[in-house]
């Protein structure tokens, strides 16, 4: 666990693994119940006057051997908290470790003065409190062990992520199958899966099909249907079909990989609400510090006899009771519950800040391919000219298209594959974003890409296509040329679904005051006219994606908060430019590298799921740091004895403690309703 900055006492050494927690946490138990067993022991001595009074040589001795076994307690139990203040005084800092230290050595010291000089004390002073210093020890190692146990519920997920991947996998080479370790495979490999089995790493499927369960990633409990040329996660569960894979990432490349990965960073980020947090308790640890001085004056110059004891109890009472125990837990534990539990419904958190921004936020940007349509178009029409076939047409466009992650390359590739024609090898490839692409193919030069591009290189003139242009893209579909040599030789429409939950998604953000914008590099009547489908009234069609970052940096200057979902090469600047960036977890590299949050559901409901989680997130850090404050607030002059003039209620140190180790609780507790949302 990694310690707040205000050295919470409840924070330890960060355990690496599981079996270094589960070592950490029986070490607490074990500190707390020693701790606990003597001081239990001590009190019952004093209630039942089990031993001489401290007068006598005997009932000194005793007291000596009580004094003695305490502070070897107080070392095995809380060695680490002197420790702490010692480097916190070294750095000319205060921290939670020196309340504890200086209230539990005022508690021993004053003890053990009165067991070696009983007779400088009135009788009725004779009082001990070794059994005080223990129980605050013993509450606080309790605190430690509840602590831990909540963080190390969080890193469940991460554990059932990493038990995910299987130890072998099946590869074919040769036609033949092997048993190899998963360590061994690498990319290229060709590997089998059967039904109920795990996929090993990631890769895209050469032959067969099946239904696989990705719920561990994406929170779907349905299985996603999968067939040749769709993509699989390693770690992920093959229901019912038999497929071989090629695969494309392994080891720390797996998607398996950056996830645990990502949940491990985003779990230790710290939001800027936390750093004010520490800002106010910088300044809190010495004003209580000062406080329990003044206090210590007070009652030594105007309150009652003994004023000796007085003197050390009430200070070392204020020291105890005003530890922020609750400060330092309550926003790494709600941020440990938020994020874990949105990665449990697909939403990867890769920056703390970002996450607390989703709550601000007045705009959301939407592309159009893959994010609200499904991101798989399928080819509707082929256009050729004089000389050339549709088969031709397609063999070019899907043999241009094979190094392209554009999603209409998986469209056109299918295609090929369905007429079972050979790809061709292309040379001089160019990608041309927002545009096409350019290449090489049997010597001659080709343009492949939308009427703009065609346009701009003047190829549109002489075409002999007859097609309804506006009817197709009115219709929402994509139209894209091919030309050869500088002369367009072919066209083709595709189209693109819908994704089913896109319109109710759109809606319910918008129920929540949200401004919902199309931004398309498509037509403008292709995006019209999907804008038209899911009740989007405001679109920005027809640009590039340096367009698009301009775009959003345009909105953000007009004082909206901006997020940007999308999934393409095309939408990386955007995403890189807004103030919170979703990059659907389907899409490229490039655009999940750009993103803040990466959506493993290829659903827009996961932006809702963000945005709900994000503000239950917040509520809960506010819940718990106002519920530390007021508990210091009204703690703090209680201890200090505010109420005895009226009431004569004082507060030991043991009730001080036992009420500092309460809050902290409380705010454990707080943040595992997260758990539930």
């Amino acid at each position: 666990m990694d310690a707040p900055d205000i050295g919470c006492a409840t924070c330890s050494p960060s355990p690496k693994d599981a079996s270094v927690e589960t070592i950490y946490f029986n070490r607490f138990i074990r500190q707390c119940l020693v701790a606990f067993s003597l001081s239990v022991l001590f009190m019952l001595s004093n209630f039942f006057q089990w031993f001489p009074p401290l007068t006598l040589p005997m009932g000194q001795g005793i007291g000596i051997l009580m004094g003695t076994l305490s502070l070897l307690v107080l070392f095995y139990a809380a060695s680490d908290r002197y420790l702490g203040a010692v480097r916190a005084l070294q750095t000319h800092v205060a921290n939670m470790d020196t309340l504890i230290a200086m209230g539990t050595s005022a508690a021993w010291f004053f003890s053990m003065a009165v067991v070696l000089f009983p007779n400088y004390f009135p009788e009725h002073t004779r009082q001990l409190y070794f059994e005080s210093a223990l129980m605050i020890i013993a509450f606080i190692k309790l605190g430690s062990a509840l602590e831990l146990r909540s963080r190390g519920k969080t890193r469940h997920v991460i554990e059932q992520l990493t038990a995910l991947q299987p130890k072998m996998a099946c590869v074919v080479r040769h036609q033949e199958e092997f048993q190899v370790p998963v360590s061994e495979v690498v990319v290229g490999d060709v590997l089998h899966v059967r039904p109920g089995e795990q996929i090993p790493v990631d890769g895209v499927i050469v032959q067969g099909s099946s239904a696989v369960d990705e719920s561990m990633f994406t929170g779907e409990s349905i299985p996603t249907s999968k067939n040749v040329g769709d993509s699989v996660i390693g770690g992920t569960l093959n229901k019912n079909g038999s497929f071989t894979y090629r695969t494309l990432h392994v080891g720390k490349d797996t998607a398996l990989a950056h996830v645990v990965e990502l949940i491990s960073q985003a779990q230790r980020t710290k939001l800027p609400i936390a750093k004010l947090a520490d800002i106010i308790a910088s300044y809190f640890v010495p004003t209580v510090i000062v406080i329990a001085i003044l206090s210590a004056l007070i009652w030594y110059h105007f309150g009652p006899e003994p004023k000796l004891m007085y003197l050390i109890i009430i200070p070392a009472t204020v020291l105890l009771i005003a530890c922020p125990c609750a400060m330092g837990l309550a926003t790494p534990l709600a941020v440990m519950e938020g994020v874990g539990r949105a990665a449990e419904r697909g939403i990867l958190i890769r920056h703390g800040e970002a996450f607390g921004k989703i709550r601000t936020l007045t705009t959301i940007v939407l592309d159009k391919t893959g994010t609200i349509t499904v991101g798989k178009p399928q080819i509707t029409t082929v256009y050729p000219t004089k000389g050339w076939s549709k088969h031709k047409i397609i063999q070019y466009v899907a043999s241009a298209e094979k190094n392209s992650e554009h999603p209409l390359a998986e469209a056109f590739l299918q295609e090929a594959q369905k007429e079972g024609l050979a790809f061709l090898p292309i040379d001089r490839f160019n990608a041309i974003p927002g545009y096409g692409l350019s290449g090489v193919i049997e010597g001659k030069s080709i343009v492949l890409g939308n009427a703009r591009l065609m346009r701009e290189r003047n190829m549109m003139e002489d075409t002999s296509i007859s097609i309804e242009e506006g009817s197709a893209l009115a219709q929402g579909q994509t139209l894209l040329y091919l030309a050869v040599d500088n002369k367009i030789v072919g066209a083709i429409t595709a189209s693109d679904k819908i994704k089913p939950d896109s319109k109710e998604a759109i809606a319910r953000l918008k129920a929540r005051g949200l401004k919902v914008i199309m931004l398309s590099g498509d037509h403008e009547k292709t995006a019209q006219a999907v804008a038209r489908q899911v009740d989007i009234q405001e679109v920005i069609a027809n640009v590039l994606p340096h367009e698009k970052m301009h775009k959003i940096a345009q909105l953000r200057r007009q004082g909206e908060k901006v997020a940007m979902v999308g999934d393409g090469i095309n939408d990386a600047p955007a995403l890189a430019e807004a103030d919170v960036g979703f990059a659907v977890g389907t899409g490229t590299d490039v655009a999940m590298e750009s993103g803040d949050i990466i959506l493993m559901r290829n659903s827009l409901s996961a932006v809702i799921d963000a945005l709900d989680l994000s503000l239950a997130t917040d509520w809960n850090i506010k819940e718990n740091l106002f519920g530390a404050f007021i508990y210091n607030m009204i703690s703090i002059p209680v201890a200090a004895g505010i109420l005895y003039p009226v009431w004569n209620v004082l507060l030991s140190p043991m009730i001080a403690g036992l009420a500092m180790a309460l809050s902290s609780l409380t705010v454990v507790l707080n943040a595992s309703r997260l758990r539930f949302k």
